[in-house]
């Protein structure tokens, strides 16, 4: 095996353990932010972007095909199964360093993945801000909530709240329209 191939199977390792820790299925895009933007762990865009791809072809990666949705991505048993026999050609440095960071900013990736938040122009000139909470094993969204801004900050200022507080909107809604005592 010469350098590249070798180099390439590590990146694959390196995919399979960040989608092993990690536990939340993520997008492709959320993927490249972790493995190249962020941290730099796989050196290439592009190399990045095939191993996503390679990956789900092997069956070692799953793939939503979400209608409505960004598609996601999680590890499939067989995926955990090969990372099993093979983590340890990751680096023992590197595999601390990406846990290390998966349990700092695992929230985060959640919360920019399941709270998320679009604007529309009405003819009005105000905006209408659709705002919602994904599940990650659904296509439909869990909670849907359209309101009207009146500028466009206003709108942008509603969806930077809404990936802040979202879950306590959702518990105070669920909790106010829904009668768990039937």
């Amino acid at each position: 095996m010469d350098f590249r191939e070798q180099d390439s199977t590590i990146n694959k390792l390196i995919v399979l353990f960040v989608l092993e820790k990690i536990e939340i299925p993520l997008t492709e895009q959320s993927i490249i932010d972790i493995c190249y933007g962020k941290n730099n762990w796989i050196k290439n865009y592009m190399d990045c972007k095939e191993i996503i791809y390679n990956l789900v072809d092997a069956g070692f990666i799953y793939k939503t095909n979400g209608h409505s949705e960004e598609d996601r991505y999680t590890i499939t048993y067989t995926g955990r199964n090969c990372l099993s026999h093979f983590y340890q050609r990751i680096n023992q440095d590197l595999r601390e360093q990406i846990a290390e960071y998966v349990k700092e900013n695992r929230i985060a990736f959640k919360r920019s993945q399941e709270y998320v938040g679009t604007i529309d122009r009405n003819s009005d000139g105000s905006y209408t801000v659709c705002l919602k909470i994904r599940s990650a094993l659904i296509d439909e969204p869990m909670f849907e909530l359209k309101i009207k801004a009146p500028s466009r900050q206003s709108a942008l200022g509603a969806i930077n709240i809404w990936k802040e507080k979202a879950h306590l909107i959702y518990e105070n809604a669920y909790e106010t329209l829904i009668d768990t005592d039937e």
